[in-house]
C-alpha cells in the first residue's frame, strides 16, 4: 500500500473545503445587482397626526398638530413623540394641613408610530396613541385633586396614502364631545 504525504493530504482536504465556497462566490458575482437585491427600496413619509377635541356637535373645538417622518425598507425606521408635563397627585404624609408627599404623573400626549410598510397606494403601520388632559379638580377630603381624562388607542392602521384619516375616536364620559386621531401620510420626494 501507497503512503500519502502528510501535505499532499492537506492540500487536498482544503481544495474540497474551499472549491464549492469559491465556485458558489465566482457564481454570486456573475449576478446582475438588481437581481443581488431581493427588498423594495426605502421611501420615506411625512406624517402628520392632529389629535382633534370635538364638542357636543362632532365638531372640532380644539386641535394639536404633531408630525415626523417615518421610513419603509430595510431599515423601518418608525416615529415616536412625547409631550406634556408631569401633574402631582397627594399621596399622604400630612403635616398639619400640608401635603408632603406627592406622586407625579405624566400628562400629554404620546404617539408611536413603528413598522411602516407599503401596501399599494396605502401606509400600514403599528400606532399607538396615549392622549390625557386635565378636566379639572375634584375636591376629597379638603384636598383639590386634579381629574385626569384619558384615552388610550393600539391598533394596526392602514392609511390612504396623501389623505387625511380618523383612525382613531372615543366619546369623552363626561359630555358629549370626543376625541380623535386624524393621521396623514405624504410621500417626502
Amino acid at each position: 500500500m501507497r503512503k500519502i504525504a502528510p501535505m499532499a493530504l492537506a492540500c487536498c482536504l482544503m481544495a474540497l473545503i474551499f472549491f464549492p465556497a469559491a465556485k458558489l462566490s465566482a457564481q454570486e458575482s456573475d449576478k446582475t445587482p438588481e437581481a443581488k437585491t431581493l427588498e423594495p427600496p426605502a421611501h420615506f413619509y411625512h406624517l402628520e397626526f392632529v389629535v382633534q377635541e370635538t364638542g357636543n356637535d362632532g365638531k372640532p373645538v380644539n386641535s394639536r398638530t404633531y408630525s415626523g417622518t417615518v421610513s419603509t425598507g430595510r431599515t423601518d425606521r418608525g416615529f415616536s413623540t412625547r409631550t406634556g408635563s408631569k401633574v402631582p397627585i397627594a399621596t399622604g404624609g400630612f403635616e398639619g394641613s400640608k401635603n408632603t408627599q406627592f406622586q407625579y404623573i405624566d400628562v400629554g400626549v404620546s404617539i408611536d408610530a413603528r413598522d411602516p410598510r407599503e401596501m399599494g397606494d396605502k401606509l400600514a403601520l403599528d400606532l399607538v396613541a396615549d392622549i390625557s388632559s386635565l378636566a379639572g379638580t375634584q375636591n376629597i377630603n379638603g384636598v383639590n385633586e386634579p381629574v385626569v381624562r384619558q384615552n388610550k388607542w393600539q391598533a394596526a392602521v392602514l392609511i390612504p396614502i396623501g389623505k387625511q384619516t380618523t383612525v382613531f375616536t372615543s366619546d369623552v364620559l363626561d359630555s358629549k364631545g370626543g376625541m380623535q386621531l386624524v393621521v396623514t401620510a405624504t410621500p417626502v420626494k
